[in-house]
């Protein structure tokens, strides 16, 4: 099984977003994904945004993962 993060896109510049994931900030690829903006969410998988995600799902993703942990 594969586990993505979710995280808010805080920058994108040049196939390159910098991501926040709980405070932690890291730059990934955006290459996959075409119109990617500042305070999007996405799914994050092997330090590639693989997809844009709502407000919603980001929630959904921190309450399963508190649970798991």
């Amino acid at each position: 099984m594969c586990v993505g993060l979710s995280a808010k896109v805080v920058n994108v510049k040049d196939g390159t977003a910098l991501i926040d994931a709980g405070g932690a900030q890291r730059s990934v690829s955006a290459g996959v994904l075409d119109d990617l903006e500042p305070g999007d969410y996405v799914m994050v998988h092997a330090g590639v945004a693989i997809a844009k995600i709502t407000e919603t799902d980001e929630q959904e993703a921190i309450d399963v993962m508190g649970d798991i942990l």
